[in-house]
């Protein structure tokens, strides 16, 4: 699965690669975690948008069920996840994802990112979902208030099987799209964009342990990705 991610490329970059502006406010990111406010690029627009990680499907009561990954063999079927990967396809734009790994002392976080720590595009699915039911204070994924009838857009990572080097981690990894791949994943029949739903090479990618201070979401800062 992909619970955590990384996005610290200056935002000069991310523009560049993505061909997208960049919200003014964007800063660099070493943890990102479900719920939080992330950036996302979905099809035909001309600046990243703020999602919420963990996808809601439109027809639920509140967002209790929501899902922040999406396995790629079931999408098409899943109906919290058929709907979005039929017509609300995204990119999410990251430089690396962290992996746990059970030893001795408890599971210690890894870090699996390009060897340049390029940027790259997670394949993603959106929705938007207006809360009807949902109360202040009920849901971990946070309403604006008590009936707040503001709609939310939510995203999920798809994920597939692991390559070579993240199997040795986990037993699912992000579906990372190659740059000629993404036109596809946006724009491109249901049928093409399942075709891409299959694990990176291993080999331009690298993989190592990091502090377990990268546990605890209020910890963002740039010595989570060091080797420990």
């Amino acid at each position: 699965m992909c619970g955590r991610y990384t996005l610290f490329t200056p935002p000069e970059t991310l523009a560049e690669r993505f061909g997208v502006g960049v919200p003014d406010d964007h800063g660099p990111r070493y943890n990102c975690a479900p719920g939080q406010s992330l950036p996302t690029v979905p099809a035909d627009t001309d600046e990243m948008a703020r999602m919420e990680w963990g996808l809601v499907a439109e027809w639920a009561d509140d967002d209790s069920s929501a899902q922040i990954n999406a396995r790629g063999e079931t999408v098409r079927e899943k109906p919290t996840f058929r709907d979005a990967f039929e017509s609300r396809r995204c990119l999410v734009p990251a430089d690396g994802f962290y992996e746990w790994v059970a030893g001795p002392g408890g599971k210690r976080p890894h870090r699996v990112a390009f060897a340049d720590d390029r940027p790259f595009a997670m394949a993603g699915i959106w929705t938007r979902w207006t809360p009807e039911t949902a109360q202040a204070g009920l849901s971990d994924f946070g309403a604006g208030g008590p009936g707040d009838p503001e709609p939310r857009e939510t995203f999920a990572v798809v994920t597939t099987e692991p390559n070579d080097l993240v199997a040795d981690l986990h037993g699912r990894m992000a579906v990372i799209l190659a740059p000629d791949e993404e036109e596809t994943w946006l724009h491109g029949s249901p049928a093409a964009a399942a075709e891409l739903l299959d694990p990176h090479p291993a080999d331009e990618m690298t993989a190592h342990e990091v502090s377990t201070r990268v546990n605890d979401v209020s910890n963002d800062a740039p010595d989570l990705v060091d080797p420990v």
